[in-house]
């Protein structure tokens, strides 16, 4: 039977979020397909969202960043985590190789940790790059500290990425130049059907109240301005972070019997930063976002383009956020109107026609 071995970084769970749809479409044009899943990534995540057989294999594949919550990267951290990565690459290249070579998977595809690309390569098997991002890019944005040989760690990580036989990059995404063979797809998103009544009987909601995904991926936001969002009537707020027992504006997701994916398809708006998962489904759905930017992040410009392109999008400051001064932000998001050239969400299937040649 057919193997592929998908590497996936655990940075949150966008990575994740674009592989499923990715293998689901390919499970629909390779017989057979199993999958073993190379990551530290929850197998919570992959339970109601993955249809083809998998087993989970929970071996770090690359860093990513260092984050106080959401919205604030420790770049300091970051770096010298990335080095502490790289002073051991020697093993864990011998592992990943002899790991492969172990199970003889028919091909390697990776979103979007360099070293599954390196032992790959290293290990004779196709090996597929599936990006909206690669670390090198989003590293060269920071400073690294001075007692770290911050370029040579760069191009380290650019001559692993290199290796990929095939790099797809996804729409939307930043300019990338390390790839030999880089062929664009477009979007990826899968979302599921909205259970909009369902909801509403749920909270109990009132005419006219409207409600509101307060949601920040797998980095998860510790708390929010509650009592500056208690007076703000004809709104009921779903986070998924911890929630004061006095609270009657915000419901805990927890306490739904939804998935969050279903919560996404369901509510009005979407309050979170720009990430692809999240962006890229509400985009997909039609849902109005309003989002609190980090500005320093490499992928974030091309996701919020795409956004006002294609979707409804208001921006949030991060002050305004942290002091719970939201409802000016989502009343615009509402007023929006709906725009004239909705994207199509093609990627997964353009993705697995490409994957399906290496079987």
């Amino acid at each position: 039977m057919p193997l592929l071995w998908a590497a996936i970084s655990a940075h949150g769970f966008g990575h994740a979020a674009q592989v499923v749809p990715v293998l689901n479409a390919l499970g629909r044009l390779v017989p057979n397909l199993r999958v073993l899943l190379r990551t530290m990534v929850p197998a919570s995540f992959f339970e109601h969202r993955l249809t083809v057989p998998w087993e989970l294999s929970a071996v770090q594949q690359d860093i990513g960043c260092i984050q106080n919550g959401p919205l604030t990267i420790d770049v300091d951290a970051t770096w010298r985590e990335h080095n502490r990565f790289h002073l051991t690459w020697n093993d864990r290249m011998r592992a990943e190789v002899e790991a492969m070579r172990a199970v003889h998977p028919d091909m390697i595809l990776a979103d979007t940790p360099y070293l599954a690309v390196a032992a790959g390569a290293q290990a004779a098997c196709p090996t597929v790059a599936l990006v909206s991002f690669t670390w090198d890019l989003v590293l060269a944005e920071y400073p690294a500290p001075p007692d770290i040989a911050g370029w040579t760690l760069l191009q380290s990580i650019r001559q692993a990425y290199a290796k990929a036989d095939l790099a797809l990059r996804i729409t939307p995404a930043p300019k990338m130049e390390l790839f030999t063979s880089l062929i664009d797809i477009g979007p990826i998103a899968e979302p599921v059907a909205s259970a909009r009544e369902q909801l509403a009987a749920l909270l109990h909601l009132a005419p006219g109240e409207r409600t509101v995904l307060v949601g920040f991926g797998g980095i998860p936001q510790a708390s929010l301005p509650f009592s500056q969002l208690e007076p703000l009537t004809g709104y009921r707020f779903l986070f998924d972070g911890p929630i004061p027992s006095d609270s009657t504006r915000v419901i805990s997701t927890r306490s739904l019997p939804l998935s969050f994916k279903t919560l996404l398809a369901s509510v009005d708006t979407i309050l979170t930063k720009p990430g692809y998962g999240t962006l890229v489904e509400a985009v997909a759905l039609g849902i109005p976002l309003v989002y609190v930017r980090r500005y320093n992040f490499v992928d974030e410009q091309p996701l919020v383009d795409y956004l006002h392109r294609h979707g409804r999008g208001v921006e949030l400051t991060k002050e305004d956020f942290v002091s719970g001064r939201w409802a000016p932000a989502i009343r615009s998001a509402f007023d929006l109107p709906i725009p004239a050239t909705p994207a199509a969400a093609t990627g997964a299937e353009e993705a697995a026609s490409h994957l399906a040649r290496f079987f």
